[in-house]
């Protein structure tokens, strides 16, 4: 996980995963929808996970 993707997670957490699949983004795009804050954590998580 690069300083860019942690930035970018910060800011527009949606776009930090894009490249994780659609299932990702939505959930990303949603909670980010709910709160700021969600939004950043489920995409730290997402981009920490090693398995994809």
């Amino acid at each position: 996980m690069s300083i860019w993707r942690v930035l970018l997670s910060i800011f527009f957490p949606p776009l930090a995963v894009l490249d994780k699949g659609c299932g990702s983004v939505i959930i990303v795009l949603l909670l980010t929808a709910c709160g700021w804050i969600p939004g950043v954590i489920a995409a730290l998580i997402i981009l920490n996970n090693p398995n994809k």
